[in-house]
């Protein structure tokens, strides 16, 4: 098996056995559903995520990484979100 760029090794094929496999792949599709589920329940995680993007391309910050460490700790964030959930329940 060859290294990959910072000595971590590649995929290995014949690592898992086909049932070790079927097992994975029902793992992966429960969490999928799970993950889809908390989202739909938590409206607020894609008003937080929609907002960055949408200010993220408003902006186009050279510096993304400051960008987003000023987007997720601004002080009013929690109240906009608050705001936004409240009106999007009004529009519904």
């Amino acid at each position: 098996m060859d290294a990959l760029e910072g000595g971590l090794l590649g995929p290995d094929p014949g690592a898992l056995s086909p049932e070790q496999i079927e097992e994975l792949r029902k793992i992966k599709i429960q969490t999928r559903i799970a993950n889809e589920k908390y989202l739909r329940t938590h409206k607020e995680v894609e008003l937080l995520l929609s907002g960055f993007f949408r200010q993220l391309f408003l902006e186009r910050p050279g510096n993304i990484l400051e960008f987003a460490a000023d987007y997720f700790t601004d002080p009013r964030l929690p109240s906009k979100i608050h705001t936004q959930l409240i009106k999007d329940k009004k529009a519904a």
